[in-house]
């Protein structure tokens, strides 16, 4: 069965974030990025979301550069690609370097649509088993630590079952203590986004003391030979987030030994054909695994909620409530928690409408793609 693609429409959004978000590479606040609308010549809609920040600082993606290699490069070759199942698209991409953050915004797309012509939710497409998805939460770099004691709190109350925090050097063991006096059994974690290097060994042994879930990320963002040297100095669990680009790179890994813990983004691995390879190598060799947020809209946290579905997810992912990071969210109905879970939808496809009203009041420019075979 073909996808018949009728047209593609990039619809650029700017949502502005309830709170600024701080981490080591520096602070976010106005998210500028696509919605992807893909139409097949039933008037059915697939959705995406790219997620790539206005600056280079997580990967050398940028808003403006997803636009540019999905107008001139990815959409051209699926108007002349027939793509009968949203596997065929990894194959048509790869003549296109990199970009992975364009490539999964139009694939997870292609998925949305696919799974709506079957008349199935996503997350039963896919094989996922898992209908109540625990719920963790990312909180950015706070200088007044009661301000992010207070926020823990907050989310605690609201039954979140991991905490991830941001830390960068001189930011680091004197928060991790306070958190601790107050959340003695809390599970947390911490998030580094690359702040440290192998000459930090000594200070970093000292985060073995505070029982913590895992470090993310703690050396360069494309290294993963350096973690292997770390992680036979420390007890506590390394996680790999931005150095982990592919299935390639998850085997090195293991191999290795860089780290216990995968942190799986769609946008950073090109999108759910990917994400799913991954996902069922570190379901056989026993690496825990869990979904990672880029302060995603509704769109995007749907697509999360889906794949976090799939059984080798283990531990509670990044995707929060919607009411949490956005005054108004693009999506019906917005998502939520209750007791620290989210429920996945019955509904076909990503399972939430979109709420056009919303969205227009978010827009800002519209590019309209035709012509397809």
């Amino acid at each position: 069965m073909a996808l018949n693609i009728k047209k593609i429409i990039l619809k650029r959004v700017n949502m502005t974030l309830k709170n600024p978000f701080k981490t080591s590479f520096g602070t976010v606040q106005d998210k500028d990025f696509f919605i992807i609308e893909i139409h097949d010549n039933t008037g059915e809609i697939g959705f995406g979301e790219s997620v790539a920040f206005s600056s280079p600082w997580y990967t050398e993606e940028t808003t403006e550069t997803t636009l540019h290699v999905m107008r001139d490069f990815l959409i051209p070759l699926l108007k002349t690609n027939p793509i009968s199942h949203p596997n065929d698209v990894p194959e048509i991409f790869k003549v296109i370097r990199g970009n992975n953050m364009a490539k999964a915004a139009l694939e997870t797309a292609i998925w949305d649509l696919y799974a709506k012509q079957l008349k199935l939710p996503l997350y039963k497409l896919i094989g996922g088993t898992q209908v109540n998805i625990d719920a963790g939460v990312s909180l950015g770099i706070e200088e007044d630590t009661s301000q992010l004691i207070n926020k823990i709190k907050h989310h605690v109350n609201l039954g979140v079952k991991r905490v991830k925090i941001k830390i960068k050097k001189n930011h680091d063991i004197d928060v991790i203590k306070k958190v601790r006096s107050v959340f003695p059994l809390l599970p947390l974690m911490v998030d580094a986004n690359s702040a440290y290097s192998l000459k930090d060994i000594e200070h970093l042994k000292k985060f073995d003391d505070y029982n913590l879930l895992m470090i993310e990320q703690p050396l360069g963002h494309n290294d993963i030979s350096e973690h292997a040297v770390l992680q036979k100095e420390l007890k506590t669990p390394l996680c790999l987030d931005e150095s982990i680009y592919s299935l390639e790179d998850v085997k090195l890994a293991h191999k290795l030994g860089s780290c216990q813990v995968i942190n799986l983004k769609l946008g950073r691995v090109g999108g759910l054909t990917e994400a799913i390879k991954i996902h069922d190598y570190c379901l056989m060799h026993n690496i825990d695994l869990w979904c990672g947020g880029m302060l995603e809209a509704g769109i995007g946290r749907a697509h999360n909620i889906a794949l976090s579905s799939l059984p080798g997810f283990n531990l509670p992912g990044d995707t929060g409530a919607s009411r949490d990071y956005w005054y108004k969210d693009i999506i019906i109905p917005e998502i939520t928690l209750v007791n620290g879970q989210i429920k996945q939808s019955n509904h076909f496809g990503i399972g939430y409408k979109i709420n056009q009203k919303h969205l227009n009041h978010y827009l800002i420019d519209e590019i309209p793609f035709k012509n397809f075979k």
